[in-house]
């Protein structure tokens, strides 16, 4: 009975080195670039270890029901430090956008869900180490079907940025056309001008030539009539 007390303890131990140690991780993110291969990979192997530590404190909360020997008053200290653990490692998952695991507790309340204990129970420490490398294997699937989602989307961005190059480019060209039309009107416009005022000249020197030659007609006449008559 002592022993499995101790084996409490002990993965208990482990689960707050574990705890500090991915706390480190998350404070050495501030000297890695904002974004890049190295900084993802530092992400992810973050998110690995809280699952893992998750799942440490699935199995410690369901062994903390078969410590024998103890008192309520032990019990209580027991599952206060596992609760407080566990308020840390929720924070880490949020600092991290680990939404669904953040959440895990005000969804479930703060029992373990069935489909976790179901995982958990009768598993030694080797079927622990298995059951978290099956996780991980589950997480590098996740990463990297959201790695093919993520070069689609560039893909994507991609062609619609090439498609907006081409028609700022069509733009461009008739706005080039527009103002070579318009220079061509001016000069029209202009000349027409110019042709209107010289016909309006050429009308009024014309009247005025029918004018000199109606009065000499008119003189000539009026001479003739009176030479003869």
């Amino acid at each position: 009975m002592a022993s499995s007390s101790d084996s409490w303890m002990k993965e208990y131990n482990e689960a707050v080195k574990l705890a500090d140690d991915i706390n480190g991780m998350i404070s050495e993110r501030s000297s890695l670039p904002a974004s890049g291969p190295e900084t993802q990979r530092h992400a992810s192997a973050i998110r690995r270890k809280i699952t893992i530590l998750g799942t440490r404190l699935d199995s410690l909360q369901s062994l903390l029901s078969k410590v024998p020997g103890k008192s309520e008053k032990e019990m209580n200290r027991r599952k206060e430090t596992l609760n407080n653990l566990r308020s840390k490692v929720n924070q880490m998952a949020s600092t991290l956008n680990m939404s669904n695991f953040a959440n895990r507790d005000s969804l479930f309340g703060p029992e373990i869900k069935p489909d976790a204990m179901s995982r958990t129970v009768g598993l030694d420490n080797s079927g622990l180490v298995g059951l978290q490398r099956q996780i991980m294997r589950e997480q590098d699937e996740g990463l990297e079907k959201l790695e093919e989602t993520v070069v689609s989307t560039k893909h994507i961005a991609l062609a619609v940025n090439e498609e907006l190059g081409l028609h700022t480019r069509l733009i461009d060209d008739l706005d080039q056309h527009v103002d070579v039309t318009d220079s061509r009107l001016r000069r029209v416009q202009k000349n027409l001008a110019v042709l209107n005022k010289r016909t309006k000249g050429g009308c009024s020197c014309l009247c005025m030539l029918f004018a000199v030659v109606g009065i000499v007609v008119l003189v000539v006449v009026i001479w003739l009539l009176v030479k003869y008559l």
